[in-house]
């Protein structure tokens, strides 16, 4: 539900409320507003969050910008139950519920429904994630299973990033500034209307983000600059909504890192290089409306993706996605919602060579997914007690057909309690990276010859995970709000197990010794924890936010003899303890201050001990007119260095955080 709950709620509401209603909005309270309809990534369908069977957290624009954070990944911050950790200047790692990474491939990340997972190697690229952030209406996340109504990867959580409506954009933004971490930052929007019922907005923006500094305090080359620019418009009509939508990027993220050398005596090689992305997508959705709990909505969108990483591969990948949704009531007692779903997506792949060979086993490769999905909405006792069935089939190129069905039961005691448990199954599929390595992967030192490393994953299977959860929601008062809750996960068929080989000696192309390796799913593990935010309205022009999540993951190996030899897994790689207090103030005179303290207990990770930190923003904003706002940020001013990760089986330096302050301009018109 999330912490920030009034006005999460009230900013979810009004992006499906006219203007002439917003005066009313704003004078509920925190008990009508929990019956506001908005439209729930958990259940693919309006409903009060309420009475969502599920974990969901809403992230709020108005969230976003008192936080005074400059991406998405940083926002993700505030969500209980992520870990997110900075790898250096413009990489990150996003997480729900353990398994950390550089991509996290057990998380589904959407943008207003369009997936960015990437299938070459399994997660979201989070350095090409991005849009105007005064755009985005909220951020629904989902922590545990969603794969009934997602889909495969939709394992540990779903993060769906919701723009706003264009007619509520309407008129002009400008703003810019800039500071020490943020060196300089622009942007602009404009919206109109098309006519009577329709709306439209056009935006760009540009940033160029500061170099992070190394272990022993050197800089890194990882500066990172970015442009974007795209549009929105939506029609109106008595039975029929509208949207198409499309962005335009290119992003230059610096890398200080390492490839493969046949240069003695570490045979590696130490580059300074830029990697580049660029891509475009556009989205239409339609939604015609038949009933208050009967709809038809049919999206299609197409995204290109141009990645070059002189330190892995170079990537160019085409998608096209079709999905199909129908929701309508059964009898008395059944809600139901079924759709299908068809994407086709199509790569050209140049990558990095070692002894000449490449790193995969296709230059180019085209794969289709299929999807079905059904889902009831059963009402047992009416406004008490609901039964969620649902399960969905998916037919893909690596594992072929997929099974993943839920079931959900939703108790409400009183209009101020909310109990729900859940057991769900959901996969996450091999990636083409994973699946298609072949070849020499990389080299190490072996006395006076390179030790060439074959690594084969042709052999890999689906991750497979068996989840339950229990959640409860309290709402003593009007001004207060608390929620809770619990999982166990159990994992099978986990990525990635590693089997050596005999070494042997190979006088082509120059004398060197090779050694097999064998990529696999042969691991299993459990992990179990909960999460606990609440909210307390302290008075009209004060609110506090306070979340607590605990984890503890557990992984074991399924490979004959010392499990030793298997790669090091990452058990270590989240946190057991994270804390988030916030306090955002309205002072007298239009003046903002807003609060915030992060503690991150201490990793241990296969390298080194990553120690736990402590970290405390502060944002002070003045309006002088309601058009413009000028604000003052501080981020991490605890210490002025301190790491949250490290580079495992990554080929990049890890770059410390760095104190930092930043001025803002904001102008409305």
């Amino acid at each position: 539900m999330g912490p920030a709950l009034a006005l999460g709620l009230w900013a979810a509401a009004a992006q499906a409320t006219p203007a002439g209603d917003m005066d009313r909005l704003l004078a509920l309270g925190i008990e009508d507003l929990m019956q506001v309809q908005v439209v729930s990534t958990a259940a693919r369908k309006p409903e009060p969050l309420m009475r969502t069977a599920a974990a969901v957290y809403v992230l709020t624009g108005e969230d976003i910008r008192r936080s005074g954070v400059t991406s998405i990944p940083e926002a993700l911050r505030m969500v209980p139950g992520l870990h997110v950790a900075r790898f250096d200047a413009n990489k990150w790692s996003v997480s729900s519920r353990g398994f950390s990474g550089r991509l996290a491939g057990k998380l589904l990340v959407l943008i207003d429904g369009r997936s960015v997972y990437t299938p070459l190697s399994a997660g979201t690229i989070w350095e090409v994630q991005d849009t105007l952030l005064a755009d985005i209406d909220r951020i629904e996340v989902i922590r545990g299973p969603g794969g009934t109504l997602w889909g495969a990867n939709a394992v540990n959580g779903v993060i769906n990033i919701i723009t706003k409506n264009a007619r509520d954009t309407q008129g002009g933004l400008l703003a810019a500034g800039g500071g020490t971490e943020e060196r300089a930052f622009g942007e602009g929007r404009y919206g109109g209307s098309i006519g009577e019922h329709g709306y439209y907005r056009v935006y760009a923006k540009y940033f160029d983000r500061d170099e992070s500094r190394s272990f022993d305090d050197r800089p890194i080359n990882d500066g990172w600059q970015s442009g974007r620019g795209g549009f929105r418009s939506d029609w109106r009509y008595e039975r029929d909504d509208l949207t198409v939508q499309g962005d335009a990027y290119r992003t230059s993220a610096n890398a200080d890192g390492f490839i493969p050398s046949l240069d003695p005596p570490d045979f590696t090689r130490t580059v300074q290089d830029s990697q580049e992305f660029q891509g475009a997508n556009l989205l239409a959705r339609w939604q015609r409306r038949f009933a208050a709990e009967s709809n038809l909505v049919f999206q299609v969108y197409y995204d290109r993706t141009e990645r070059d990483d002189p330190l892995l591969i170079k990537e160019d990948r085409d998608t096209v996605d079709l999905d199909f949704q129908h929701r309508f009531p059964v009898a008395d007692r059944h809600d139901l919602t079924w759709g299908l779903g068809y994407r086709l997506t199509r790569d050209d792949l140049d990558g990095v060579t070692v002894f000449g060979e490449p790193r995969v086993a296709f230059d180019q490769r085209t794969d289709a997914l299929y999807s079905a999905f059904a889902q009831d909405d059963i009402r047992i006792v009416r406004d008490r007690l609901n039964l969620i069935v649902g399960v969905k089939l998916e037919h893909n190129d690596y594992s072929g057909l997929e099974l993943q069905p839920n079931a959900r039961l939703l108790f409400t005691p009183s209009d101020r309690q909310t109990i729900w448990a859940a057991v769900s199954r959901a996969v996450r599929t091999p990636a083409r990276g994973e699946h298609d390595t072949q070849g020499v992967s990389a080299l190490a030192a072996a006395g006076p010859f390179p030790l060439a490393i074959n690594s084969d994953g042709h052999g890999m299977s689906s991750e497979e995970l068996l989840g339950f959860e229990l959640g409860y929601r309290l709402q003593p008062g009007s001004r207060f709000f608390v929620e809770a809750a619990g999982f166990y996960n159990d994992y099978s068929n986990l990525c990635c197990s590693v089997q050596f080989g005999n070494v042997s000696f190979d006088m082509t192309p120059v004398p060197h010794l090779a050694m097999p390796l064998t990529f696999d799913t042969k691991m299993h593990g459990e992990a179990y924890g909960f999460e606990i935010d609440g909210q307390w309205q302290v008075n009209d022009r004060w609110r506090l936010t306070a979340d607590y999540s605990y984890l503890d993951v557990q992984i074991h190996h399924d490979l004959p003899g010392d499990p030793e030899e298997a790669a090091p897994n990452n058990e270590g790689d989240t946190p057991h303890h994270k804390v988030s207090l916030r306090s955002s103030l309205d002072l007298p005179r239009a003046v903002e201050f807003d609060l915030w303290l992060r503690h991150v207990s201490s990793l241990r990770p296969p390298l080194d001990e990553i120690p736990a930190y402590t970290t405390f923003d502060a944002r002070l904003a003045w309006r002088p007119w309601p058009a413009l706002e000028l604000a003052l940020i501080g981020q991490n001013l605890v210490e002025r260095l301190h790491t949250e990760t490290e580079p495992y089986r990554q080929t990049t330096l890890t770059g410390q955080v760095e104190r930092g302050v930043y001025g803002r301009l904001t102008l409305r018109f």
